[in-house]
């Protein structure tokens, strides 16, 4: 990253910073877009309690869904598990099969309102890349290095761990990253099933026409999604650059 690639980006995240706990101060800007002397700053909750609610509902589907599409790569790339191949493929591809909307309408029947339909929503919907990058990423590990693993005693379980997932981290990390982009735009929608997120400012705005609200709402998740994305992919050249390792990003 250039010097003033690096300054944008610091200058980025102390704005986030300061909008979300002090967003009183950025008042004057989003006056022009409050109509009949609403209010300019959205005032029926916390920005910051917000953010850190959409963030944790992120964070937590990431997660999950990082846990079993990764159990799932390593699973289907090994012999005795090649079989499972078109099964773990259909079971990661519902979340793209149906909609976040369409999960959410299921699964509130289910589990009620507020976090736990997000949840299902955002880890069904971030299974798909964490998998396919996971399958790229282990099956592009070169034969001849397992095979030199396996001629210094490595046994089966020591090459996956020491040598195998080393060498696909980075691809392994883009997929988390792609996932973890998707689901900081997807949550907004959670909030009309009462969980806890950015999406209650954008839905305020619309619903009393204060485009502020909108805008507030629209442009904390993009500078969370930027920064994010930007730390992500820093820890990605970070893995692919130590010795032994070769990285590159399917996503």
């Amino acid at each position: 990253m250039s010097r003033r690639a690096f300054v944008l980006r610091g200058l980025a995240l102390l704005l986030f910073v300061a909008f979300v706990t002090a967003p009183q101060l950025f008042a004057f800007v989003f006056e022009p877009l409050a109509a009949n002397r609403a209010p300019a700053i959205y005032n029926q909750g916390s920005l910051l309690a917000l953010t850190l609610s959409h963030l944790r509902t992120v964070a937590l589907a990431t997660l999950a869904s990082t846990v079993l599409a990764v159990a799932l790569g390593i699973l289907v790339t090994r012999p005795w598990g090649q079989e499972f191949l078109p099964l773990s493929r259909a079971i990661v591809n519902i979340g793209q099969t149906f909609p976040p909307v369409a999960v959410l309408a299921i699964a509130v029947p289910l589990v009620g309102f507020g976090e736990k339909p997000a949840f299902i929503a955002l880890f069904l919907y971030g299974l798909l890349p964490i998998f396919e990058n996971t399958l790229t990423g282990l099956t592009g590990v070169s034969p001849q290095t397992l095979e030199a693993a396996k001629g210094m005693g490595l046994n089966a379980r020591q090459r996956l761990l020491q040598v195998e997932l080393p060498l696909a981290l980075p691809v392994i990390l883009a997929g988390i990253r792609l996932s973890v982009i998707i689901s900081l735009g997807t949550a907004t929608i959670g909030s009309t099933v009462a969980a806890k997120g950015l999406g209650e400012v954008i839905i305020a705005g619309l619903q009393s026409n204060n485009l502020a609200f909108v805008l507030q709402g629209g442009l904390v998740v993009a500078l969370m999604a930027v920064l994010i994305h930007d730390g992500l992919g820093l820890a990605e050249r970070m893995a692919a650059r130590k010795p032994g390792r070769h990285g590159g990003e399917a996503a």
